[in-house]
């Protein structure tokens, strides 16, 4: 009987170590994820030195290719935040675009303002990663 109760305990054991594991996992795709996000937001700040949508489209790819491991954990909220930052964002370029054609100064107003936010927004989830917090949904 005594056996049947080690071998019992071993799973559950493992399973902890797993949960561990895929924790760690997660925080760090998720670190690299935000990197990418940051590299981009900041050169999108700097005239000329654009990283180019290919950063972003990696870290939009491993949000959502990681995001089905992180149901059910805290992590699950920093990739719907990433995800939806990127959406928006992307959705708001498009939609400012044409100011560009129209207008110089109001186009780049607008650029100006989305990255900004887009800045902010990777910031503030950079911050609650690395403090173990989930990301609150409020836009």
């Amino acid at each position: 009987m005594t056996e049947d109760f080690t071998h019992a305990a071993q799973p559950t054991q493992q399973v902890g170590a797993l949960d561990v594991q895929t924790l760690n996992g997660l925080n760090a795709w998720g670190t690299v994820s935000y990197v990418l996000h940051l590299i981009v937001a900041v050169a999108a700040l700097v005239p000329g030195a654009q990283a180019g949508p290919v950063l972003l489209l990696v870290a939009l790819v491993i949000d959502l290719v990681k995001r089905g491991d992180a149901v059910g954990t805290w992590h699950a909220s920093h990739f719907r935040w990433r995800i939806r930052t990127v959406l928006m964002a992307g959705l708001l370029y498009l939609v400012t675009a044409p100011l560009w054609l129209l207008f110089l100064l109001p186009g780049w107003l607008a650029w100006l303002a989305i990255s900004v936010w887009f800045l902010y927004r990777i910031v503030s989830g950079m911050v609650r990663l690395n403090k173990g917090l989930p990301m609150e949904m409020t836009a």
